[in-house]
């Protein structure tokens, strides 16, 4: 009984946290959709001199900007990734020792 009470209790000052009168936010949202094409297009053959480099923020920094993606994702050795397919993700793949084993886009 008394746990009913308090799930009641709590459940009652959960609308206390909502902000009243706020205006909506104005302008484009801020995580827009793109459609394939339209920028961010990844493309990985100008990338594939940095295959067998050290993996590194400089060189994420330079895999993004040879292939064109918008988005960077790191996969370490021995690690599960989703396969959905992003045409503005670029993907870089590691081994053990840091080096860059694969840079494939999606």
């Amino acid at each position: 009984m008394m746990r009913i009470v308090s799930i009641i209790a709590i459940g009652s000052l959960l609308p206390a946290c909502v902000a009243v009168g706020d205006e909506p936010m104005q302008g484009e949202p801020v995580f827009k959709e793109k459609a394939i094409g339209e920028g961010g297009q990844c493309e990985a053959d100008p990338a594939r001199e940095l295959v067998g480099k050290t993996a590194s923020s400089d060189l994420g920094s330079k895999v993004l900007t040879a292939t064109g993606a918008e988005v960077l994702r790191w996969l370490p050795p021995d690690s599960a990734a989703t396969m959905d397919y992003r045409p503005d993700r670029v993907s870089v793949t590691y081994d053990r020792a840091m080096v860059v084993t694969a840079i494939r886009c999606g």
